[in-house]
């Protein structure tokens, strides 16, 4: 079963935690931004096209892979994680949606 998602269900959880799951553990990671690709490209606002950016622990990097990511106000989703690399705070890590 296919779950279309739009930018607009995220925005409101920017600032919470999520859980990447990860084996048997899971890696807290607080989503940070939520960006419209097509906007952010000049195409105008059409919230299919979107990132999500997550940032976890600095001490913890994610190999590139589908995880499944969990946050209670959303059934789990599985998804495309990609490191972008750390920041100040953390490591961070990107979904695409297209």
């Amino acid at each position: 079963m296919s779950i279309d998602f739009a930018l607009g269900q995220f925005e409101p959880l920017i600032g919470q935690a999520f859980t990447i799951d990860v084996g048997s553990d899971g890696v807290s990671a607080v989503l940070i931004e939520a960006n419209n690709l097509r906007e952010a490209q000049g195409i105008g606002h059409l919230s299919r096209q979107f990132s999500l950016v997550w940032r976890g622990p600095r001490d913890v990097r994610l190999e590139q892979r589908i995880y499944s990511v969990r946050h209670p106000a959303l059934p789990p989703l599985d998804l495309f994680l990609v490191c972008i690399g750390p920041d100040a705070e953390g490591m961070r890590y990107e979904a695409v949606f297209t």
